[in-house]
């Protein structure tokens, strides 16, 4: 696809945390309008994409493009402008504990807007509030909230200013089936609704396959496989088949790396 069709182009993307290189060569493309799933295991390097992508941090080597603009390289001032073009759902959902449902919607538009009246914010709040199911919820607080509920909240506060891309990450951790089934199909009614780009970054592949239109699977640093729910479940390669079947055996292993048990041990 050419930089026209993909809001997000990451080529040749490497990145380490002091000797721990998580990120060895990844490329990948987010098409405009589309739910694009990153997948792979606890510590595979997925939320460090996210972070990547939103310039929280820089790349050793390798690009991000978003929306053609090559994001490590922006000014503080050219940053700013491309984060109000991104929505974040974060791992725990993020919510400020001490104000209402509505005044954690409400605080994107005062922040990063700042001359909306007060009866638009009002509007646009429960009308984001609204579209997850949670008009009535409005004045409740934080901790009045089921988890489920509270990632609605958290959804809606990243759909707070109508981005063209939406991170979600981890969006279906600690999520009873309903409540998970509840958010994934949001997800996709959401940016299809909207018209706009979603990235799902997880774990769960059943949910994930259910919703995303194209996926890719991380492992030991680099882009295992990238294709249609279709493909990745039907992939022979075996690290792909282990971690879509969740089967116990096969590249990705159990234990961490370390000396052989006996000699830990001080058994010969």
């Amino acid at each position: 696809m050419s930089s026209k069709e993909n809001l997000i182009e990451i080529e040749d993307l490497h990145f380490a945390y002091g000797s721990n290189r998580v990120l060895r060569g990844v490329d990948l493309a987010v098409p405009r309008g589309k739910v694009v799933g990153i997948l792979g295991v606890s510590g595979a390097g997925k939320s460090t994409i996210l972070r990547l992508i939103g310039g929280q941090i820089g790349p050793q080597r390798g690009r991000v493009r978003f929306a053609g603009k090559i994001v490590h390289e922006l000014d503080n001032a050219g940053l700013y402008r491309l984060r109000r073009e991104m929505g974040m759902m974060f791992q725990a959902g993020g919510l400020f504990s001490d104000i209402s449902v509505y005044e954690n919607i409400a605080f994107p538009m005062r922040e990063l807007i700042g001359s909306l009246p007060e009866e638009v914010i009002h509007d646009l709040v429960l009308m984001k509030l609204h579209a997850v199911g949670l008009r009535g919820a409005s004045r409740l607080m934080p901790n009045e909230l089921s988890g489920g509920m509270a990632r609605r909240v958290a959804l809606a506060r990243a759909i707070a200013l109508d981005p063209v891309l939406t991170m979600y990450d981890e969006p279906f951790a600690g999520l009873d089936p309903i409540s998970l089934n509840v958010i994934a199909q949001l997800i996709r009614r959401l940016n299809d609704a909207l018209g706009v780009t979603s990235i799902v970054v997880t774990y769960d592949v059943p949910e994930t396959l259910k919703v995303v239109d194209l996926a890719y699977l991380i492992h030991d640093g680099v882009v295992v496989a990238g294709g249609t729910p279709d493909e990745l479940r039907g992939s022979s390669d075996p690290a792909v088949a282990q971690f879509i079947h969740a089967r116990p055996d096969g590249p990705v292993a159990f234990h961490y790396p370390g000396a052989a048990y006996a000699s830990d041990l001080g058994l010969r």
